[in-house]
């Protein structure tokens, strides 16, 4: 029974005791984490190479290692590589693997191992999600047991960044998904789709010490109320996506700690360039005029976020920080839809689902704004498997969330047409030429250069709204030591659950 948040939260009494102290100390070994999430069903994986969903990602970064990761200061950083080195012209980057580290099955992992998992994303039968930041690939050659080269059909002087997507672990050679064998720091134990992943501690992981837990449960939750309340309950240890209207009830109970992260993240509304009446650049233009993006911040995210400018990749050093905040505008917006031909504004559908926390609510600040401008917004709340079921990447108005990237790996995974997300329908001729252009580049002064004009025409002709950056909010037990705050917009310290321990259960 899902009884109410203020209800258990009360019983609790977290309102009137002292907070616990927060878990400092050397990291004890041994015990069990539990994490909640929220969203999963029926089309949830193990494989390493196609994850979608918010679980499907928890479930491959503790599974699985990519040759190269971002750490929570969003630095690229070795992982299974002990390094990436370009060639002059960036079109052969030699990679030096990390010796002795062993697959579950206890086999060691080889050069071999390597190219056949690059073979398997890049299948041209088969291609995986991560094969769309992997376009310049031409061959990998084995040239040593820990030793090989990346030869390219065009210079890429970003490859280093595309090697580092958690889509992209290294598995063996004889890899079968539905018995999962990687390197990551726990082995697969069980797995029901849509309910519960058990996995168990790696006893022969590379890193030393790590991890620290003897067994990691990550559970399914159907909304974010009878997850909030599994936490309030103990059911659970630690939870992710929280929503941010809820941080102030869930600060008062002594026992749980908020991890609140800014990130590079982004939560956008989603129009087809494609298809009528988003076809005409003048609509997009005005919805993206009707958002009072203060306010959307204010309302969905209770402040805790910061305002977007309808690009992605904050981070990156080419962002085009020139570009002038878009702000609130009314009558424009209805000037540009009365040129369009909707001189009385027009009615749309916009297909909303609890896919990350905050999304539903931005859909519904969204619809109430649009109003002013004359846009009657009909939202259509689906689950998640719906939303990213067979109808995924064909709505004509909806929403999606993306995690912290720069910009050329997010353009190869959402902005080009062979982009396995181009939930947009994306294929402006001159961005493409730029984006090739700049993936070419060697210089970064020149490449940045490219990039921000390419986010120009974006920023003026896209397909994304993109309002805000919402902060990565998280949740736990005081008991649980080891989080510690993520800029890559990936939940619970992105994951990495080989560095949580636990002092003891309260």
């Amino acid at each position: 029974m899902v009884i109410g948040v203020g209800a258990l939260l009360t019983a609790c009494g977290g309102t009137a005791s002292t907070p616990l102290s927060a878990l400092t100390g050397t990291p004890q070994r041994g015990g069990l984490l539990r994490v909640g999430l929220v969203g999963g069903g029926a089309a949830d994986t193990l494989d390493a190479h196609i994850p979608v969903s918010t679980t499907d990602i928890a479930r491959v970064v503790n599974l699985y290692e990519a040759l190269l990761y971002r750490d929570e200061n969003f630095v690229l950083k070795p992982l299974l590589a002990l390094s990436a080195t370009p060639s002059t012209d960036a079109k052969t980057w030699t990679v030096k693997l990390r010796q002795g580290v062993l697959f579950h099955d206890g086999r060691t992992m080889t050069s071999r191992d390597v190219a056949a998992t690059f073979a398997r994303i890049v299948d041209p039968e088969n291609p995986k999600s991560g094969a769309s930041s992997l376009t310049t690939l031409d061959e990998v050659v084995v040239l040593g047991d820990h030793l090989l080269e990346f030869r390219l059909n065009t210079p890429t002087s970003t490859f280093d960044d595309s090697l580092g997507q958690y889509s992209l672990g290294i598995v063996p050679e004889d890899y079968d998904p539905l018995h999962p064998v990687g390197t990551g720091p726990f082995q697969y134990e069980s797995f029901t789709a849509g309910r519960r992943s058990i996995f168990t501690r790696n006893d022969n992981y590379w890193r030393e010490n790590e991890p620290h837990l003897d067994e990691l449960r990550i559970l399914n939750f159907s909304d974010d109320n009878a997850l909030i309340n599994a936490l309030l309950a103990t059911q659970v240890d630690a939870i992710g996506q929280v929503p941010l209207t809820m941080l102030e009830v869930l600060d008062t109970d002594p026992r749980v700690d908020i991890l609140n992260s800014e990130t590079g993240m982004w939560l956008p509304f989603t129009m087809r360039v494609d298809r009528a009446p988003f076809d005409d650049v003048r609509v997009r233009q005005a919805f993206r005029l009707v958002v009072d993006r203060e306010q959307m911040v204010e309302q969905v995210l209770s402040g805790n976020g910061t305002v977007g400018n309808d690009m992605y990749a904050v981070y990156d050093s080419g962002y085009a920080k020139k570009l002038p905040q878009r702000v609130q505008n009314i009558e424009r917006a209805k000037e540009l839809l009365a040129e369009a031909g909707y001189p009385d504004g027009l009615d749309v559908e916009l297909v909303t689902a609890p896919i990350q926390a905050g999304a539903v609510e931005a859909a519904q600040v969204f619809a109430q704004q649009a109003l002013a401008a004359g846009i009657n917004v009909s939202i259509r709340r689906v689950d998640t498997t719906t939303f990213f079921g067979d109808d995924y990447l064909e709505w004509d108005f909806a929403q999606d969330f993306w995690y912290t990237r720069n910009f050329l790996p997010q353009v190869n995974n959402g902005s080009l047409p062979t982009s396995p997300y181009n939930e947009t329908h994306w294929a402006n001729p001159r961005f493409l030429e730029l984006v090739e252009e700049a993936k070419a580049t060697i210089d970064p002064t020149r490449r940045n250069e490219l990039i921000a004009e390419a986010q120009t025409i974006e920023y003026e002709e896209g397909g994304y709204i993109i309002w805000g950056h919402p902060n990565q909010a998280d949740a736990y037990q005081r008991y649980v030591g080891g989080l510690v705050p993520n800029g890559t917009g990936l939940p619970l310290s992105g994951f990495e659950f080989r560095r949580v321990w636990l002092g003891g259960q309260q």
